[in-house]
Formats: C-alpha cells, sequence, structure tokens
C-alpha cells in the first residue's frame, strides 16, 4: 500500500460510482467531469493497491474489496457531512442569530402530518437555522451521525445519547363517517372482519408486536394492503375502508370517525434524541428545545 493517505475527494468519487455504477453517474452526481472521477478512482486504487471496481461495457461493478470498504466510505461520507453541519452551527457572538444546519430524522407520518406545522414556528423564532429532514420508516444511526436528532417510536439505549420523553402517541381504528353511514359501525371483533380493511402488506417487527392485539380479528376483507403509513392515512381519509391511524391526526378531520376504541388503542412510546456532542451546538440545541416542546404539546392536545 502507498504510504500516502487518500484525501476524501477520492472516497467521495468512490462512493458516487457505487451507487451510480458507472463514471458518467457518477460525474453527474459530484458535479464534475467523467475523466476527473476516473482519475480519482486509478488514484484510490493504486493508493491502497487493491482493484475497487471491474470494469465492463456494462458500467463499474465493485469487487469483494470495494464491496467490503462500502461501510467505511460511507461512514467518512457521514462524518463529513455531519462536520459541515456542526460547523454551520457554531454561535458567531453571544448576540447572533442562531444559524446553522440540523438534520432531522423521523417517520413519514410524522415528517409529513406532524412536523411541518411545528417547522413553522421554529422558522419563525429561528430564521438561520436551515433543517435537512430525512423521511424514514428506518431507525437512523445517531452515534454515526446519519442525522443531528431522531424522532423516534422506542427508547433509545445508547448512553451517549440525550433523550428526552415526550409522551404516547396513540393509534386506533378509523373510517371516513360516510363509509361508517353506508356499511354500518363495528362495535366487536367479528363485526370488524365483515368491513373492508386497510392493513400492512409485510411482516415486520412492529406488526409482530400488533398480533396478540389484534388476535380478535379473524377473517376479514382487505381493500389495501401496504406498508406505507401515509397511503394508509389517505385511504382512510378517501374512504376506502377502516385502517389504523394517529389519533391526534384524526382529530383534525371532522370527516374521520374513531371506532371500537375499546377494541385497539395501540401507544407509541415517543422520545427525542441527539448526541450528547451537540449539546452545546446552539443550532441543534434550539431545535431539539422547540421540537420537544411542539411534539408535547401535538400528543397532549395542546
Amino acid at each position: 500500500m502507498n504510504s500516502t493517505e487518500p484525501n476524501w475527494d477520492l472516497y467521495r468519487s468512490f462512493l458516487a460510482v457505487l451507487r451510480e455504477g458507472s463514471l458518467s453517474g457518477a460525474a453527474r452526481t459530484l458535479g464534475l467531469t467523467q475523466p476527473t472521477v476516473g482519475r480519482h478512482i486509478d488514484a484510490l486504487e493504486q493508493s491502497l493497491g487493491l482493484s475497487l471496481f471491474t470494469r465492463s461495457q456494462s458500467g463499474f461493478i465493485a469487487t469483494d474489496a470495494g464491496c467490503a470498504l462500502q461501510g467505511h466510505a460511507e461512514a467518512l461520507a457521514s462524518a463529513s457531512t455531519a462536520l459541515l453541519r456542526a460547523a454551520s452551527g457554531i454561535g458567531r457572538g453571544e448576540n447572533a442569530e442562531i444559524q446553522g444546519t440540523v438534520r432531522i430524522t423521523a417517520s413519514e407520518v410524522v415528517s409529513v402530518e406532524v412536523l411541518p406545522a411545528m417547522l413553522v414556528q421554529l422558522r419563525a423564532k429561528h430564521p438561520g437555522i436551515t433543517i435537512e429532514l430525512d423521511v424514514s420508516n428506518r431507525i437512523e444511526n445517531l452515534l454515526r451521525r446519519d442525522a443531528d436528532i431522531a424522532v423516534r417510536m422506542q427508547r433509545p439505549e445508547q448512553d451517549v445519547l440525550v433523550a428526552r420523553r415526550v409522551g404516547n402517541i396513540d393509534l386506533g381504528f378509523h373510517a371516513r363517517r360516510d363509509y361508517l353511514e353506508r356499511h354500518g359501525t363495528p362495535r366487536t371483533w367479528e363485526e370488524l372482519g365483515s368491513h373492508a380493511l386497510i392493513g400492512i402488506d409485510r411482516q415486520t417487527a412492529f406488526t409482530r408486536k400488533l398480533q396478540p392485539l389484534m388476535a380478535g380479528l379473524s377473517g376479514g376483507t382487505y381493500a389495501l394492503r401496504s406498508d406505507s403509513d401515509l397511503l394508509h392515512l389517505a385511504s382512510i381519509r378517501a374512504g376506502l375502508g377502516i385502517g389504523i391511524c394517529q389519533v391526534r391526526l384524526a382529530q383534525r378531520d371532522a370527516r374521520l370517525v374513531r371506532v371500537a376504541p375499546d377494541l385497539l388503542t395501540i401507544s407509541l412510546d415517543t422520545w427525542l434524541a441527539m448526541h450528547e456532542n451537540l449539546r452545546g451546538n446552539p443550532a441543534c440545541a434550539a431545535v431539539y428545545a422547540a421540537l420537544g416542546d411542539a411534539l408535547a404539546g401535538y400528543i397532549n392536545g395542546c
């Protein structure tokens, strides 16, 4: 291996080629020329003493060595972007306006239906803060700094995270009022099973936890199966059938009615989490405090 340590630009090009499968695609993504990306790959391979890609007419295919290095390169990318976000949020003086970029990760429903109104309030108070919102149902790795702040439906377990419990977000069966007027309102599991249902497509850890709670439901005709919580909510609003959604969201829409609350209430233990190293970052601290208060208000119906 060459004793000269490769610079970050080489790894950045390596990641882009991995993701795009070609020099031309990587060049477009990075805003570089194709020959420049090619030189970066050649330089990285020479420096590491490894062949990272197999070249073919159909594109660049990662070798075993290239695949083995992908996770490390992605960690470098996460660290690089986290460093830039942290630098952007460092105060410029005691009386200076708080500025910086803060990356939040939250589920689809929370990101689309809950957070935007909260971000309006945040923007009014801190116009110098830019929010990056990673809309994902995956649990992002705060230790690797894929995000700065996470809204999570489970208690964070890592000791190096600052965590605030904001309360329970309740879920329950809901349907549109005119659907119930046409088909009747179920009050038992047996009656519910005769309705058009909106449910999950594939089994997940969360749906396996639901199975004991849904044990009374046998059979049933599914009008829609999907893994998208947003699609579930949209389908309930459209009147397609009976599905599960957040109680607070349904209360905002006069057309929606909660169905059989005695049969099912699912409480999601909701937390806000941040890496403890970000306590001193003014932008992250401001967003963390504002979101914590706003989420607690949402849960409590304020």
